[in-house]
Parts: structure tokens; C-alpha cells; sequence
């Protein structure tokens, strides 16, 4: 600025030293300050006219801000729902020695056990990767030992009946 008042101020003394009627100067140079106003006039509405569309974009940013970060919201609730932690389970437990129920949330790669919140008592928690059938040993809910055992039991059983029949079938014929 103090450059465009420096160059101001160097055309006005041009004026003076080219000009030499008093009356004519005077009407040159207020002729010149209409025209710099006219410039600073322009130069004023075209400023305030750019920082109104430059308040309009941020405002209208912040909205597309504020927008984005609700959608984001959304899809992550979405993600969350669509792509759970698959180690996390949350489990209904009935408690064997109070009964008592409660749901807790487990990660089957850290919890191998859990405390009944009515008694107290530590409740192990068994992660086979197999299915087996029964828990493999004698327990209060089983009325004798059960699991592989028991099924390999009753296979052998069932095969020599099959083979029993089909030995009557033979005698038959």
C-alpha cells in the first residue's frame, strides 16, 4: 500500500511541475482524486463482494463437513454391525451351581473361565474347536461319563446288531 501512495504522490508533483496554471492544476488533480476514488470504490466491492462468497463456501464446507461426518457415523455403525470382532461373543450362562442366569461378553482366546456374579463361584469355560458330544468326563449334568467314549459305545453296538441280523437273514435262506 505505502507503494501505490508513493506513486500516488509522485504523479501529483509531475502535475504540479508540468502544469503551471494555478486553476487548471487544481482541476486536474481533483479530477485525478475522482478517478482514484472511482478505482478504491471498485476495489472495496470487489472485496467485500469476494469475502461473501468466501463466507458462503466455508459455511457451505461446515455443512458438507457436518454431513460427511454423519454418513461416516453411519457406515461405521454399519461396518461395526456387518464385520464384528468374530472373537467377542456375548453369552447367555446359566450358572451351575446357583442357576443363577447372566449374559457377559467373551473372547474366546483370552477367557477360559468366568465368575458367577450371584455366588461367586469360577465357572470354566470349555472352547473345543471340535463338536463333541457330552464334555468327556463325569459331571452334574451328565449322568454318566459321556463323549467320544459314549458314542464310539454306542457305534459298536448298532454294528453288531446290524451284523447279528444279517447273520439271521442268512440262516433264514
Amino acid at each position: 500500500m505505502s507503494d501505490l501512495n508513493n506513486r500516488y504522490q509522485a504523479i501529483l508533483k509531475e502535475l504540479e511541475q508540468n502544469i503551471q496554471n494555478e486553476e487548471e492544476l487544481q482541476f486536474v488533480k481533483d479530477k485525478f482524486n475522482d478517478l482514484s476514488m472511482m478505482f478504491m470504490d471498485v476495489i472495496d466491492r470487489l472485496t467485500a463482494l469476494t469475502d461473501m462468497r468466501i463466507k458462503s463456501i466455508e459455511k457451505t464446507q461446515q455443512e458438507m463437513e457436518h454431513r460427511m461426518e454423519k454418513v461416516q457415523r453411519a457406515v461405521d455403525d454399519i461396518q461395526s454391525d456387518i464385520y464384528e470382532d468374530e472373537e467377542n461373543y456375548e453369552f447367555e450362562i446359566t450358572c451351575p451351581y446357583c442357576n443363577h442366569q447372566f449374559t457377559t461378553d467373551i473372547d474366546a482366546e483370552f477367557n477360559t473361565e468366568v465368575e458367577c456374579p450371584e455366588c461367586h463361584n469360577t465357572i470354566e469355560l470349555d472352547w473345543n474347536d471340535e463338536e463333541e458330544i457330552g464334555c468327556g468326563s463325569n459331571c452334574s449334568h451328565c449322568a454318566s461319563p459321556c463323549g467320544v467314549q459314549e458314542e464310539e459305545e454306542d457305534y459298536e453296538t448298532e454294528t453288531q446288531e446290524v451284523e447279528n441280523n444279517e447273520q439271521v437273514d442268512d440262516e433264514d435262506m
